[in-house]
């Protein structure tokens, strides 16, 4: 690795936020996140390595239905409270270039169960340990291209919904959403809580 990758990287991992305010325009070819689907796919580690994780990636049309989805359930939860909140969330996550979902699939899941009993009440967590490595990793590269995304979780409200439209196999399980475009507003200043009250280093002075 030469200096400039790990720079590059340090970068991707400082710079990476979650963005809100997205347009359909991107500075990349579609293909380009496709790429980088396919390359977390591959390379992103997954607990005995199981690769269980799964990916859905949606442009257009298929991007809007999804959150049309979205909207229609909450509006059904909602009911007659004020929906300008959540209306302006569907709005925006709609107005970007696309979504990519994320799966884990049960079936690998009850497999390691079945073959390791002694983890089996630990699969399903790692299993989900093992999609947030996904989502993160995919996160960083989508900044690297200089797109923006935020992560959502509107599951397990739109499972049954999304699974029909998009013909989800029965057996993967919808973790999260990613909606993603170009960035029409940067986000705002995070505050970092103070590393002494989250780390220790032990061992140093040995």
């Amino acid at each position: 690795m030469t200096t400039e990758t790990l720079v590059s990287l340090q970068q991707a991992f400082d710079e990476r936020r979650t963005i809100y305010a997205l347009g359909n325009a991107l500075p990349v070819e579609p293909q380009a996140i496709v790429n980088i689907a396919e390359r977390v796919l591959l390379h992103t580690p997954s607990s005995f390595n199981s690769q269980s994780s799964r990916l859905i990636v949606l442009f257009g049309k298929k991007h809007r239905q999804l959150w049309d989805i979205a909207e229609a359930k909450l509006r059904q939860e909602v009911g007659d409270a004020d929906f300008t909140s959540s209306k302006q969330k569907m709005d925006g996550f709609r107005a970007g270039a696309g979504t990519v979902l994320f799966f884990e699939d049960k079936e690998v899941v009850k497999s390691l169960q079945d073959k390791f009993a002694l983890y089996a009440d630990k699969f399903p967590l790692w299993a989900h340990q093992t999609s947030a490595m996904h989502q993160y990793a995919l996160w960083t590269e989508l900044h690297t291209l200089d797109v923006g995304a935020s992560l959502q979780h509107y599951n397990p409200l739109i499972d049954d919904d999304v699974a029909a439209a998009f013909d989800v196999p029965d057996n993967w399980e919808l973790i999260a959403q990613m909606p993603f475009g170009n960035i029409l507003e940067p986000a705002g200043e995070k505050i970092y809580q103070p590393l002494n009250q989250r780390m220790r280093v032990l061992g140093l002075d040995n």
